[in-house]
């Protein structure tokens, strides 16, 4: 595998704003601990937690580098005592709580998977931090069924289009929302039995048309704000609403009267702070049910764009810019 150097690139924000606070620094290649493992990364995922950390608004939980970046792909080239279950030059990707941004990083092998067959590291690079996210709030938290009815909002971003995937190879109908008549066109042709231009049109009044009435059955929400009570006029009878990021804000007035007439649940999660053995749960439950589906092309990243690792400010502004569709992946 070649030697690994003392030092390795790392991007770092240095002070809090826009994307060119963002800098490729020198750092020390990290050493792997108990039932770690060492990735020469290969890909990393961009996502909207770096945007909200780069802004100052998201810090890394405590141990974890200042580094950003949540979710890698690459080779395995070192272990830690009592780490085994990935060999020497495996490909493999990964969930991380930081330090995703750089050449080398580190994993606890737990909370690592196996690089299916047929995919490339960009594409596994953007695998982890949306399908661990999807995972744990659509299937394990919102408990959706085959036959019910399911409204993503975003459909169009890198979650979104995980949870349409999913949602339907799962046996659900899915609505989505999104912001252009080009982005709806592309929930549909990922497989949503209907798309609403939020822009244009009221996405409660469409969940209505499109379910006969009835509303959803699960609602799966990153916008909050105002969305929050028209959350609760789209849903159904014991519907269930899991929140998971506010990009118009958390905090809202709301008339909590719908939520106990229609007997809702409204939950919510988040998915970095979590501890190891927490996130090696769901990596145990996609390896089971959802990797089968990515071998088998059912399902697949959609991928938005690629940038190299020295042009990340380029990434983020993409990102910022709110026009992308799926994943924005750095490449090394």
């Amino acid at each position: 595998m070649g030697q690994i150097p003392d030092m390795m690139r790392a991007v770092v924000a240095e002070g809090s704003g826009g994307p060119e606070v963002l800098k490729v620094v020198q750092r020390p290649v990290p050493r792997p601990g108990d039932g770690e493992i060492l990735v020469r990364v290969k890909a990393a995922g961009v996502n909207r937690p770096d945007v909200l950390q780069r802004q100052g608004g998201y810090p890394p939980p405590p141990g974890a580098p200042d580094i950003l970046g949540l979710e890698i792909a690459g080779e395995a080239v070192g272990a830690g005592p009592s780490a085994g279950r990935f060999s020497i030059g495996e490909p493999v990707m990964a969930l991380v709580p930081g330090g995703g941004y750089a050449e080398y990083a580190l994993v606890h092998e737990s909370n690592a998977l196996p690089v299916p067959p047929g995919l490339s590291f960009e594409e596994a690079g953007a695998i982890p931090e949306t399908y661990f996210t999807v995972w744990t709030n659509v299937f394990d938290r919102g408990r959706l069924q085959a036959g019910e009815t399911f409204l993503v909002h975003g459909g169009t971003s890198g979650i979104g289009t995980t949870a349409i995937q999913l949602a339907k190879a799962f046996g659900a109908t899915v609505i989505a929302t999104a912001g252009s008549r080009e982005k709806c066109d592309a929930c549909l042709r990922l497989g949503a039995d209907s798309a609403v231009n939020y822009r244009s049109e009221d996405f409660v009044a469409a969940v209505k048309e499109a379910t006969g009435g009835r509303g959803a059955d699960l609602i799966l929400d990153m916008v909050g704000g105002d969305y929050i009570p028209r959350n609760y006029d789209a849903a159904a009878q014991d519907g269930r609403i899991v929140q998971i990021a506010f990009l118009h804000g958390p905090k809202v007035e709301v008339d909590f009267r719908r939520l106990m007439v229609k007997r809702l649940t409204h939950t919510g999660s988040t998915l970095r702070p979590r501890s190891p053995a927490e996130k090696a749960g769901i990596a145990r439950a996609l390896e089971d049910k959802v990797w089968p589906l990515l071998a088998q092309g059912r399902c697949r990243p959609v991928m938005d764009s690629t940038f190299a690792f020295e042009d990340v400010a380029k990434a983020h502004a993409r990102m910022d810019g709110g026009e992308h569709i799926g994943k924005i992946v750095l490449t090394l």
